[in-house]
């Protein structure tokens, strides 16, 4: 008769702690990793020849071999090569559209949108440019909108030369909620289409996830947000090619739309939306 509790009791304890089971993860640019031998946690920046660079958030950069030993959100991986398309598989834009295989660019339409920042522009093409350049659109960047209505009297806006504005920090009651008022209301307004985001700087509409924290800093009200986001991260800050610098770490940990804020996803595809819209609509 078999024995039906086992030979030996002591073979399996429940109580002793299962270690889990480390699960196959393909590599991916800016994919936030820590090695779990020397805990050193970075972004992945460069993958080639079975070997990743990890960029951790003060800037220090460490080479790894790709293979098992590694979390990620504190889950054991093994990480394996990027993974590569699968033939007839739809290959998407940054932006999530699907990409048209050898499209080409369009001849620029007369519509414009314009992007107030350069940082904020700078981002805007990263994550739309190829759309953008299909569709035909161009993208302007504006230091400012002080003089946004001057602008937008000199662009002229009519039918079939719409034109679509992006703002740094727009909410209610602000300087730059009054603008945009005046603009809606002035000549050209019925093809003008002002909007922005709640963000006190482009960089906050990047999810802090990308960067390997979970929330961005709070920086005290009358400091600089840009210079207190560095100092919290323990990253460089004297002078305004460090600040370049910064943006340039956080902007190469974007990925695609996915890595961005809904509030600022919304806001561009609804300009985008409304530029392309037929001349007859």
């Amino acid at each position: 008769m078999a024995d039906r509790y086992g030979a030996d009791i002591l073979a399996d304890d429940p109580h002793r702690a299962r270690r889990p089971r480390s699960t196959e993860q393909p590599i991916e640019i800016g994919m936030v990793v820590e090695d779990a031998q020397t805990g050193f946690v970075g972004a992945v920046v460069r993958v080639e020849y079975g070997r990743m660079e990890l960029e951790d958030r003060y800037g220090r950069t460490k080479p790894f071999p790709v293979g098992p030993g590694y979390l990620i959100d504190g889950k054991p991986v093994i990480l394996t090569a990027p993974k590569k398309a699968a033939a007839g598989q739809r290959v998407r834009t940054a932006s999530g559209s699907v990409a048209v295989a050898g499209a080409r660019a369009k001849v620029a339409l007369a519509s414009r949108i314009y992007v107030e920042g350069r940082h904020d522009a700078e981002l805007v093409e990263q994550v739309w440019g190829e759309d953008l350049r299909i569709e035909g659109v161009v993208v302007e960047y504006l230091c400012g909108i002080d003089d946004l209505a001057a602008i937008v009297s000199d662009f002229r806006p009519g039918p079939g030369r719409r034109l679509g504005v992006l703002v740094d920090h727009l909410v209610s009651g602000s300087k730059e909620a009054r603008i945009a008022q005046t603009v809606r209301r002035g000549p050209g307004g019925d093809h003008t289409l002002v909007v922005g985001h709640p963000f006190i700087d482009i960089w906050a509409a990047v999810k802090p996830a990308r960067i390997g924290i979970g929330a961005w800093p709070t920086v005290p009200k009358g400091q600089d947000w840009k210079h207190g986001v560095c100092d919290a991260l323990g990253w460089r800050h004297r002078d305004q090619a460090d600040i370049a610098a910064a943006w340039r770490k956080i902007r190469g940990r974007v990925r695609d739309w996915n890595d961005l804020e809904p509030a600022l996803i919304g806001r561009v595809e609804e300009l985008i939306d409304f530029v392309t819209q037929p001349t007859d609509s």
